[in-house]
């Protein structure tokens, strides 16, 4: 039998080659997915450091931003 020009003696190994395939991608994706959601974390809690200066008048007087 061939799938994707690749010769195997029974349908046993045609399957175990697909569900191997299929391991392979599920966990190369959730690396994919894994480092998206850590660099959203990142980039949310920056923001937080920069609400909560800015919320403390920290950046505000290194800016010489002063409202009265």
């Amino acid at each position: 039998m061939e799938n994707n020009g690749k010769k195997y003696e029974s349908d046993d190994q045609i399957i175990n080659s697909m569900t191997a395939q299929g391991k392979n991608r599920k966990r190369k994706d959730s690396v994919r997915t894994n480092r998206l959601w850590i660099w959203l974390g990142v980039i949310v809690l920056i923001f937080i450091l920069l609400y909560w200066l800015f919320a403390i008048g920290t950046f505000e007087d290194m800016i010489g931003y002063f409202n009265g």
